[in-house]
């Protein structure tokens, strides 16, 4: 599930691959931009923002959002295309796959920030301000936890798996109001820490315990006993969330 940790990993491997480089091959599947041809031009930039990714070539800027199920694929070997692909990039031996994106589109170069300016600060950018996001957080004291956590216009680049970790590393449960939140400033940097220490991986870990089936909390382990109590987690699969829980250790 790509989340803001996923998205920049990813814009630091698309940067390894194509910056400085010439694209010779600029194939764009969505069909309002499938007349775009950024051959000639170099890669300039790749960047996140958020769970935003923004390739800057010439005088274009390429913006996608991988939504629930999107991924980008480069490599120096060949890398597969079929009818998942939204667009490929090529700079020589190097092809950059983008597959299942939720948002692909090429904007003005000088003004793609028009697009994630409504984003709050971004937990892995240099923009990043705890005080805040912790006032963005507790703007609305009786908005539930969790759908607070998910607004990005909150902060920037948590999902579903942090959001239903920090609430159980913070003892309040997803469904709690904001106002039950016992230190937001305290929460927010611990959202930051996650994201950071996870920014150069593919499997997450909010635990400190990297073995596999060890790594997070509540997310993903309904039934099972919760790691401090032995209390068995809950979950909550019938809104647009799934929402995990541990009924003892979250109040």
């Amino acid at each position: 599930m790509p989340e803001g940790d996923t998205v920049w990993h990813t814009a630091a491997n698309l940067r390894a691959h194509l910056a400085g480089r010439t694209l010779t091959r600029c194939d764009v599947r969505v069909p309002r931009f499938a007349t775009v041809d950024l051959r000639g031009h170099a890669v300039d930039e790749v960047l996140s923002r958020g769970k935003h990714l923004f390739i800057r070539v010439g005088p274009a800027s390429i913006h996608s959002h991988l939504k629930m199920d999107g991924s980008w694929r480069v490599s120096e070997r060949p890398v597969r295309v079929d009818y998942r692909a939204r667009i490929v990039l090529e700079a020589g031996a190097v092809r950059a796959v983008g597959v299942d994106l939720g948002v692909l589109e090429i904007l003005d170069r000088d003004r793609d920030g028009d697009a994630v300016a409504h984003l709050g600060p971004d937990l892995l950018g240099p923009d990043w301000d705890p005080r805040l996001a912790a006032a963005n957080l507790t703007a609305v004291p009786d908005r539930p936890i969790a759908e607070a956590l998910l607004d990005q216009r909150v902060m920037a680049g948590i999902g579903n798996v942090y959001c239903n970790e920090l609430c159980f590393v913070s003892g309040v449960l997803p469904t709690a109001p904001v106002a039950a939140i016992p230190d937001p400033h305290r929460l927010v940097v611990r959202a930051r820490d996650m994201l950071w220490l996870n920014r150069s991986r593919w499997n997450r870990c909010t635990t400190g315990d990297t073995r596999a089936g060890r790594q997070l909390w509540v997310y993903g382990r309904a039934g099972q006993g919760c790691r401090r109590c032995g209390t068995p987690v809950n979950y909550d699969d019938t809104g647009e969330r799934v929402t995990y829980w541990c009924p003892t250790c979250q109040r």
